[in-house]
């Protein structure tokens, strides 16, 4: 089954080059909670997701974990830069359920590049475009308020809705897999506030949050015209 093929990086690979990588040897199915790595230090693997949602992130100085991303299928992580370099205690952890993913050792995946300089080309582009996407919310971290940092991100979970979204005449849901505290975290803010903001959103019409479903409100929705 040419699972990966469905993703930027590896569509254009032939049945023949895909079959080469033994990609049926590199999946591994991680359960929800469990991690993939803690405080990873010269981690040798990168991953590809296949299935499900990663949450990567660091212990603060207290000891509490932030989460600084999250991610879904077709995304990648772990050492991302194809160095095996200190990942500054990340880890990452399966999300809402069990998730299926490829792993690949650097030598490996550093091979593969190397006799495919059309996929090394892609990877770059995907590296670039990541690091736009982290760069815009440390923009919107800093110059935007905190209301508008919530619907710009309730927008991005729009528009990066991977799993069939449910729309009917009057609104459309997308499956949630984040907790008003990990909001907050990605947003830079405090539970308390994100929890706030939902409740306007829910009183302007706009969405209505819920721990498996965000719906948006399709009457005068901004965010449904612009995702």
């Amino acid at each position: 089954m040419l699972i990966l093929k469905q993703y930027p990086l590896w569509e254009n690979l032939t049945h023949q080059e895909y079959e080469q990588l033994e990609v049926s040897d590199n999946f591994k199915e991680i359960k929800e909670g469990e991690f993939v790595y803690f405080e990873a230090f010269l981690h040798n693997y990168i991953y590809f997701l296949k299935k499900g949602y990663i949450k990567l992130g660091y212990l603060d100085e207290k000891g509490n974990r932030m989460v600084k991303e999250v991610l879904g299928p077709g995304d990648f992580f772990g050492q991302v830069s194809l160095e095996k370099t200190n990942l500054q205690g990340e880890f990452a952890q399966a999300m809402k359920s069990s998730v299926s993913l490829c792993a690949f050792t650097l030598d490996h995946f550093n091979t593969l590049l190397f006799s495919r300089p059309e996929m090394a080309v892609r990877y770059s582009k995907l590296i670039g475009l990541r690091m736009k996407r982290f760069e815009n919310r440390l923009v919107n971290i800093l110059q935007k308020d905190v209301k508008t940092r919530a619907l710009l991100f309730l927008k991005q979970l729009l528009k990066e809705a991977r799993s069939p979204q449910q729309i009917s005449e009057n609104e459309v849901r997308i499956d949630n897999y984040l907790t008003h505290e990990e909001i907050a975290q990605l947003i830079g803010t405090s539970r308390q506030t994100v929890t706030s903001i939902f409740n306007e959103l829910r009183d302007e019409g706009v969405c209505i949050y819920s721990r498996r479903k965000i719906t948006f409100l399709k009457s005068g929705n901004k965010l449904l015209a612009e995702a």
